[in-house]
């Protein structure tokens, strides 16, 4: 039974109630003025009633909008975000800098930095979030780089573990040089992040980005292929936690105040 029909038959037995007639000697001769409190106490506690209900539904129905509007710019966003990606390219035409900074944890990252270290691009090369357990011979060997030039020109951070940590230790090794001005190496879907993260710490710095490409996207091919879709959505969230961190102050250690901890590749 609905509430407009509860309150229908409430009000019928109220109104009947105060439609008889009443005694000259009844003890309650205020019986019609209170059937007329009940009256209004009755209507006004089901109509609350009934409002009840309305506001529930206008909450939900809020609240499903909120989330919907945020799940549509969620998603035009990753559109924008991954073809912005894709189509990010190594420069032509690279001007040389102070020094080249190589994040760890993709395909071909240090030959890359290692080839623009080669060709004169920058006086040296910080390779950032190394594993402790490698060894500088390990990492020598695998890019096919000389002794000569590892041990007079490259540095090595092994306290990294993270971009954020990538960031806050080659901010570090750039203030310890004072260079003015770095090429950034990193894969193409992590170096928006980077781009990010560095310039929140060297916000005077020279940024020059040189993303490594290992499997060309940009033709919408992403679209189609599982893997790339799940390492573009990933690294999209953690692009998008990235700048609402920004908008807290900074963490404790997100400073200049330690000294780099990075070693020369010859020790």
């Amino acid at each position: 039974m609905t509430s407009k029909h509860q309150f229908s038959r409430l009000e019928t037995s109220v109104n009947a109630l105060c439609s008889r007639t009443v005694r000259r000697d009844s003890p309650s001769p205020q019986l019609p003025v209170n059937c007329k409190a009940m009256t209004g106490i009755a209507s006004t506690s089901v109509e609350s009633g009934l409002r009840r209900p309305r506001r529930m539904w206008v909450g939900v129905r809020s609240a499903a909008a909120t989330i919907f509007l945020f799940f549509v710019l969620y998603v035009a966003g990753f559109g924008i975000f991954a073809d912005h990606v894709v189509r990010l390219r190594a420069p032509a035409e690279l001007n040389p800098a102070d020094g080249i900074v190589v994040l760890t944890g993709g395909q071909s990252r240090i030959d890359t930095g290692m080839d623009l270290l080669k060709a004169g691009k920058a006086k040296r090369l910080l390779i950032s979030g190394v594993n402790p357990v490698a060894r500088v011979d390990d990492l020598r060997l695998a890019t096919g780089g000389d002794r000569a030039l590892f041990n007079c020109c490259v540095d090595i951070d092994r306290a990294a573990l993270n971009t954020v940590g990538n960031a806050q230790e080659s901010a570090k090794w750039v203030s310890a040089n004072t260079y003015g001005s770095i090429i950034v190496v990193t894969n193409n879907y992590h170096m928006p992040r980077s781009l990010l993260e560095m310039r929140r710490i060297l916000p005077n710095a020279d940024l020059q980005p040189y993303p490594v490409v290992n499997t060309p996207l940009d033709d919408g091919a992403w679209i189609s292929n599982p893997d790339a879709l799940r390492v573009l959505l990933i690294e999209y969230t953690k692009y998008i936690a990235a700048l609402a961190r920004g908008l807290f102050p900074a963490e404790k250690g997100e400073t200049l105040s330690a000294p780099p901890s990075t070693t020369v590749a010859h020790k």
